[in-house]
Parts: structure tokens; sequence; C-alpha cells
């Protein structure tokens, strides 16, 4: 296989001995090997950097959801507190009412205001 791919791609002086100098052809696959490298090496660290990238969105995005729902509870428990307390206040209010009512009433039979 080894000598396949020499007979095909030439010589290459730094990986055979006896062999006639061609720097041409073995800069170009220096080249091509060098290059291969580099852009694997690079695509890979934009890969792990996008997969980073989006494991953090997708942790984010799930405390805001975690956060959202929780809002929405206390946005509920706030509504009904309101809602008690002003079935409260308008019992207190017809006490009140009723109160004033009594202590007129008690004037007008005793003829007193007090």
């Amino acid at each position: 296989m080894w000598l396949v791919t020499l007979a095909f791609w030439g010589c290459i002086p730094e990986l055979t001995k006896n062999c006639v100098d061609m720097t041409n052809s073995s800069s170009t696959y220096s080249g091509i090997v060098g290059g291969a490298a580099v852009g694997a090496v690079i695509s890979w660290w934009i890969y792990n950097r996008q997969m980073k990238t989006t494991r953090t969105q997708d942790y984010l995005l799930q405390r805001i959801k975690k956060i959202e729902e929780n809002n929405g509870k206390i946005l509920s428990h706030n509504e009904q507190f309101t809602t008690y307390h002003n079935t409260v206040l308008e019992k207190i209010i017809c006490l009140n009412e009723r109160i004033l009512s009594l202590e007129t009433k008690i004037e007008s039979m005793t003829g007193k205001k007090g």
C-alpha cells in the first residue's frame, strides 16, 4: 500500500530514504497534511465552543422557565390574597356601617350625643 501511495504521489524525501529530492511535491504534501491537521483542530474547537454555548443557553432557558413558573405561582397567590383582603375589608365596612346605625339608634332613643 505504501509503495502504491509513493508511486502515485511521488517521492517525499522527509518520509523515505534513497529518494531524489522533489521539494515542490514534498512541500505541497506537507502543506496538505498540515492544513488538514490545522483545519481539523479549528473545526473541533469551533464545535466544542458551540456545544458549550448551547449547553449554557439551555441551562439558562430552563432556569428562566422555572423562574417564570414561580412568578406565575406568586402572582396567583397575590391575586387570592388580594381577593381575600377585599372580602374582609367589605365585611369590616359593613360592620362599621351597622355599628354607626346602632349608635344612631341609641342616640335617638336616649336623646344624647356622645
